[in-house]
């Protein structure tokens, strides 16, 4: 069954606003599963960036075969999530499989100014005294940033808003999604 969410049509892109369909997305992550694969470096570990990698980082996990670790993190939280504020980490990893050692790799969807990127990345050798190497990993790498990422998809010079499909859901609630669901019910 498919969500009447997933129906929805994007606007066309502009230099300021990125639209992302779900098939778009869909592909742009499995783009980087093949980029990260040819890479031909073995992960141990693959420690997605929540909320935005949480969907990224489960693919590449699934795809690579290795281990799935959540890592909290935020910085988007004024205006309704569109404005960067002071960034907070959480202060452990969640992962079914003991914690982190050897090469990890950190997911997550974009790197905007690159702070959050550089802070986890310059963080968890210290917490994690067992990781030997740490490399990131995104779709979306945007010019302003000041980390670059070891492997990405896209290089996004005009630095746009990115809207990806997942947002609609950002200020729907159980009412707002039934009512949704009963004017468009799915096949």
């Amino acid at each position: 069954m498919r969500s009447v969410v997933q129906d929805q049509k994007t606007p066309p892109s502009t230099d300021r606003d990125l639209w992302v369909s779900w098939d778009e997305y869909h592909d742009l992550i499995e783009q980087l599963v093949l980029i990260v694969a040819r890479s031909g470096i073995e992960f141990d570990h693959v420690l997605c960036l929540a909320r935005g990698g949480l969907r990224v980082g489960d693919v590449i996990s699934r795809v690579l075969d290795r281990p799935l670790a959540i890592l909290s993190t935020s910085s988007y939280r004024a205006s309704g999530g569109s404005e960067q504020g002071e960034l907070y980490v959480a202060p452990s990893v969640t992962s079914a499989q003991g914690p982190l050692s050897g090469r990890v790799l950190v997911v997550d969807d974009l790197v905007d100014s690159g702070v959050t990127l550089a802070e986890v990345v310059r963080m968890l050798p210290e917490r994690y005294p067992d990781i030997t190497a740490v490399k990131s990993a995104v779709i979306w790498f945007k010019a302003i940033s000041s980390f670059v990422p070891d492997f990405y998809v896209r290089f996004l010079t005009t630095n746009p808003w990115i809207h990806q499909p997942f947002e609609a859901y950002d200020h729907q609630r159980p009412r707002d999604l039934a009512e949704i669901r009963a004017k468009n019910p799915s096949s």
